[in-house]
């Protein structure tokens, strides 16, 4: 582990100290031979799909197609350590739940099913047989099938997705809260009465095309790397990046490919962003209004910035946008927003005068109240000069997990469609649940209520991904079952139900072999992009099964004569599953099993892209909306007393982490060494506070339920960060992120903008 120590890091994102990092983490694991083998067939046609981010695959033109950050998730799958039954046979499960997750993790990957024994405050091994009568004894019980709740994590393939909505309607619910749940359930909740698709309209070919790229509330550098080499490429012909986040991120700045012998030989590197804009956390929605504000005013006077003819062709609601945005006065976006007037001019005459546009956005997006308003804002941006439906334009939502848009179009979804559960009874004879069921937050107050009785997660962390977290943790003790199908040890599992079972499963890199053969799972990226996936490394145990026949199993035993699916001949052949998955979605995957055998796969059919609109309209619809000027922290800040100053504080993760899997103590590119409890604070700030960088404070949501919540010892780092707003990493911030703490519409957690104050740590 690194000497902890603040240290401001002078490299670019990539290049020699990725490649360090590389060779630090396979030796960490100990796999430096079979881990760099490992990595050869990471994204290649015949090998495996990186566990890691949804960012899509070019054509497999080098043999390197992987990322420092994915290397990091490829190692600890691959890693030599293990977690059996000594380690459980050693710890209880409370000297566990003492450990830190980045120990848990730690310990390596899980080899046999274990089962909690209250006698002993253990886990003990359990056959497989007799774990998935356990779990079929509790649903079974159940009154009222709407008591049990079913977690997806992203990394779950389309197969397994597949097999297990259809499971859990067979069984009678759609109590499907699922991962998208925490992150860009608001890309979709804004988009598709928009224009009439959830996802992404753009490919990488229009990254080639593009003549200007905006980045909203994303760190590329840090969460999808190979985001970096399309950056990279787009500034070197002149493509202008345009950057809003609250936060100066290096990968933003200024990258060095470490494929580019030039670059590593002179240790080069490339500017990324031609403008760096540090707007206010939250600021993003009065920004973007801002700039169409500008647009609309250039094209009131009489130039040629709005495509009229598309708008009249393809749109509606014009008329009250431009409206509204006339009446929005101008000092309201700019205290807002937190740029200056010049700033957004500039922003907005870039944006005026660029032939094709993307914007990306990432979870500093979709994390804040008014996070589906925001991102209707940005599809507003883009139609008002046809910039969907063109080469190289177009809205970019830059998801996380490997396939957590395949789980959706699977239908992973606790508001599923009509047309969904339709074509479910058609094919397979039973009437699904109409019902819509809980997502992430509801299934937690579900639980804290009573009414949530047995909760199932295949993978993920839930009990460290989700919001509260000491709310979520009761909420989880409270459960009769908790069940988790996982590949290694984490917080989830020493956070447990009365009865409660470890289920370990193959991971992405391993080899699955079934009745039939050798088989491969097929994901979806986020640019609609469907491919097979298929495992080189032999097993880590041969206790392990693979997530579609965990699923298969439980249904076999839970639903038994009730249900006519054939589960266990399904799961000889995965082929089978794909049949099922084209006769339910026959449109989409028509030809399923012979397309995803093309190298590099299919993309899914994109109705926007095609500027077809499935909308009640039959158009693309702009949406006006207000600047936000009554949020959780606008009322704080009114409601302070005397000179209390109340902090709008966003959640982040460090370098060395993806989602809640903590790989280190490190944060290169901040300059963040062998620590974690660090807030990020403007210097004029902490001088406004009385106190200095590297004292150690504790933090207090400001909320209005009475409620005390805190996160306690944290040190201080003067940083680059807008005046009134702090950062911090989660899952150590999650505590003061309240349970009622939601976006409007899509009840995504407000992890990115949490009223808060600072007072000196107490012991």
């Amino acid at each position: 582990m690194s000497e902890q120590k603040i240290e401001f890091y002078k490299g670019p994102a990539g290049g020699w100290g990725a490649l360090n990092s590389v060779t630090h983490t396979l030796l960490r694991q100990d796999i430096p031979i079979k881990g760099a083998k490992t990595l050869l067939s990471a994204n290649q046609p015949d090998g495996f799909d990186c566990p890691g981010c949804a960012w899509p695959d070019r054509h497999h033109a080098s043999t390197f197609e992987f990322c420092e950050n994915g290397v990091k998730a490829v190692a600890a799958e691959a890693t030599a350590r293990r977690t059996g039954p000594e380690l459980f046979a050693q710890y209880t499960v409370t000297e566990l739940a003492a450990q830190s997750d980045f120990w848990l993790e730690d310990q390596g990957r899980l080899t046999h099913p274990m089962v909690y024994d209250a006698a002993s405050d253990k886990y003990q091994p359990i056959e497989w047989d007799a774990a998935f009568a356990l779990i079929a004894r509790h649903l079974n019980a159940l009154p009222d099938p709407n008591q049990a709740m079913f977690y997806t994590s992203g990394r779950a393939s389309n197969e397994a997705a597949f097999l297990y909505q259809l499971f859990v309607r067979e069984y009678g619910t759609n109590n499907f809260p699922d991962c998208s749940n925490m992150c860009h359930e608001p890309s979709g909740s804004g988009m598709r009465p928009q224009i009439g698709v959830g996802k992404g309209t753009v490919t990488l070919d229009d990254f080639e095309l593009a003549d200007a790229i905006f980045i909203f509330g994303q760190n590329p550098g840090t969460n999808h790397p190979r985001m970096l080499g399309e950056l990279r490429a787009a500034a070197k012909r002149g493509a202008r990046i345009v950057s809003f986040n609250p936060l100066r991120e290096r990968g933003l700045e200024r990258f060095q490919d470490p494929q580019s012998k030039l670059d590593m030989a002179t240790l080069g590197s490339t500017p990324i962003s031609s403008h760096y804009f540090q707007l206010k956390g939250g600021g993003d929605l009065a920004a973007v209004k801002g700039i169409m504000k500008r647009v609309l005013e250039r094209h009131d006077a009489g130039e040629a910035v709005l495509d009229m003819g598309f708008i009249a062709e393809h749109t509606a609601g014009f008329d009250a946008l431009a409206e509204d945005l006339r009446r929005e006065p101008w000092n309201v976006i700019v205290e807002e927003c937190g740029l200056t007037l010049e700033q957004i001019h500039t922003a907005a005459d870039i944006y005026a005068t660029a032939k094709n546009t993307i914007l990306c956005w990432g979870m500093g997006i979709t994390q804040h109240q008014h996070a589906v308003a925001t991102i209707q804002m940005l599809v507003n941006l883009l139609l008002l000069r046809g910039n969907i439906g063109r080469p190289g334009a177009g809205p970019c939502p830059v998801r996380g997990h490997s396939n957590v848009q395949g789980d959706r179009t699977m239908g992973i979804w606790e508001k599923p469609p009509a047309a969904l559960l339709d074509r479910l009874q058609q094919v397979f004879g039973f009437e699904p649940p109409r019902a819509p069921g809980v997502d992430t937050v509801e299934a937690i107050q579900l639980m804290l209520d009573g009414k949530g009785k047995v909760f199932f997660a295949l993978g993920g962390n839930f009990a460290a991904a989700t919001p509260d977290t000491y709310a979520t943790w009761k909420a989880l003790r409270q459960c009769d079952l908790t069940v988790h199908v996982a590949t290694k040890l984490n917080r989830s599992h020493v956070v447990h139900g009365r009865e409660a079972l470890i289920l370990p499963c193959l991971g992405r890199t391993e080899i699955d072999v079934q009745a039939q053969g050798p088989q491969g799972v097929t994901v979806e990226d986020s640019m609609s992009m469907v491919h097979i996936s298929m495992g080189i490394n032999p097993p880590a145990s041969e206790h392990l099964l693979s997530e579609p026949a965990i699923v298969a199993r439980l249904a076999e035993a839970t639903l038994k004569a009730r249900s006519r699916t054939p589960w266990l001949w399904l799961v000889e052949d995965y082929a089978r599953i794909r049949d099922q998955i084209e006769a339910v979605f026959d449109d989409d995957f028509k030809d399923f099993n012979a397309r995803v055998a093309v190298p590099g796969g299919f993309r899914l059919r994109n109705t926007a892209s095609e500027r077809v609109w499935d909308t009640p309209t039959r158009q693309a619809t702009f949406f006006p909306h207000p600047v936000p000027r009554d949020t959780p922290v606008h009322r704080a800040r009114r409601a302070a007393k005397g000179d209390t100053i109340v902090f709008s504080l966003l959640t982040t993760r460090s370098h060395d982490q993806y989602n809640t899997t903590i790989y280190g103590m490190d944060d290169r590119y901040r300059g963040v060494f062998g620590q974690r409890r660090v807030v990020f604070i403007h210097a004029e700030d902490l001088r406004a506070l009385g106190m200095a960088d590297g004292d150690w404070v504790d933090l207090h949501t400001v909320w209005d339920d009475g409620q005390e919540r805190r996160a306690d010892r944290f040190r201080l780092v003067a940083y680059d960060i807008p005046r009134g707003c702090l950062a911090a990493y989660y899952p150590e911030t999650n505590p003061l992120v309240p349970l009622s703490a939601t976006a409007i519409v899509a009840g995504t957690p407000t992890s990115k903008s949490i009223p808060v104050v600072l007072r000196p740590h107490t012991a």
